[in-house]
C-alpha cells in the first residue's frame, strides 16, 4: 500500500493534574492532566483567616477532587503576609514545568513581593500502571467525590460569607443601625458554630441564606445612606454657590452720575 509519510512530533505531557489543597481540604488543579509541558500556570488565592501572616502551598497530583485522596509531592510556606482581613490579600501561587517534568511551584504574596518554592523532580516518575489505577480510582469514585466537594464547597462560602459580612461592618462603620448590627452578629456567630460543629450542609445552606439577606439589607440602607448625604451635600454647595453670585452681583453695580455735556 502506497503513502504518503508525514514526520511525526511527539509532545511530552503531565500524566496527571497538579494543584494545591485549598480551604476544606479541596484540591484546586492548576495544570490540568495531558497539559502539554512546558508550561507556566499561575493563579490567584488568599488567606482563609483574619491576620493570617503565613500561608502552607501543599502540591498535590491526581484527579479527585480531595485533597486526601491525591498523591503528595511537597509542602511550603510561605510568611511574612501583612495582617489582614480574611480574602483581602493576594498570593499568586504558579506551576512552571520544564521540557523534562521537572515542576518548579511558587508562591508571591503580591503586596510584599515576598516569594517561596518548591522543586519536585518526581512528578513524572510514575509507571503507566499507577497513572491508569488512579485515573480508574477517580472515575469509580466520582458519585461520592463530587458529593464531597459540593459539601466542602457549601462550607468555604460560609467561611466566605462570614469574612464578607465583616466587611460589610468595616466599610460601613457608623452607618449600620444597633438592631441591624446585632442581628448581623448574630447571624454571623451562629453560622461560624455550625460550621464549628460540622452541622448538616442543609443547615448551613439556611443560616447562610439568613445572613446574605441580612447583608443585603444593610448594604442597601448604607447605600441609600450615603447617597442622601451626597444630596445633600450637594445642595449645600448650591445653595452657597447662589449666594455667593448673588452677593457679587451688588458689588458690580456701581453708583454713577451721568453728566451732559
Amino acid at each position: 500500500m502506497a503513502g504518503e509519510v508525514k514526520d511525526i512530533v511527539l509532545l511530552d505531557v503531565t500524566p496527571l493534574t497538579l494543584g494545591i489543597e485549598t480551604l476544606g481540604g479541596v484540591m484546586t488543579p492548576l495544570v490540568p492532566r495531558n497539559t502539554t509541558i512546558p508550561v507556566s500556570k499561575s493563579q490567584v488565592f488568599s488567606t482563609a483567616e483574619n491576620n493570617q501572616t503565613a500561608v502552607d502551598i501543599h502540591v498535590l497530583q491526581g484527579e479527585r477532587p480531595m485533597a486526601k485522596d491525591n498523591k503528595s509531592l511537597g509542602m511550603f510556606r510561605l510568611d511574612g503576609i501583612p495582617p489582614a482581613m480574611r480574602g483581602l490579600p493576594q498570593i499568586e501561587v504558579t506551576f512552571d514545568i520544564d521540557a523534562n517534568g521537572i515542576v518548579n511551584v511558587s508562591a508571591k504574596d503580591k503586596a510584599t513581593n515576598k516569594e517561596q518554592k518548591i522543586t519536585i523532580t518526581n512528578s513524572s516518575n510514575l509507571s503507566e500502571a499507577d497513572i491508569d489505577k488512579m485515573v480508574k480510582e477517580a472515575e469509580a469514585n466520582s458519585a461520592e467525590d463530587k458529593k464531597k466537594k459540593e459539601e466542602a464547597e457549601i462550607k468555604n462560602n460560609a467561611t466566605s460569607l462570614i469574612g464578607s459580612a465583616e466587611r460589610i461592618e468595616k466599610d460601613f462603620e457608623g452607618k449600620i443601625d444597633s438592631a441591624d448590627k446585632a442581628k448581623l452578629d448574630e447571624q454571623k456567630a451562629a453560622l461560624q458554630k455550625a460550621i464549628d460543629e460540622n452541622k448538616p450542609v442543609d443547615e448551613l445552606k439556611k443560616l447562610s441564606d439568613e445572613l446574605q439577606q441580612t447583608m443585603f439589607s444593610i448594604s442597601q440602607k448604607a447605600y441609600e445612606a450615603v447617597q442622601k448625604e451626597e444630596q445633600s451635600t450637594a445642595s449645600s454647595d448650591n445653595a452657597s454657590s447662589a449666594d455667593e453670585k448673588k452677593e457679587g452681583g451688588d458689588d458690580d453695580v456701581i453708583d454713577a452720575e451721568y453728566t451732559k455735556e
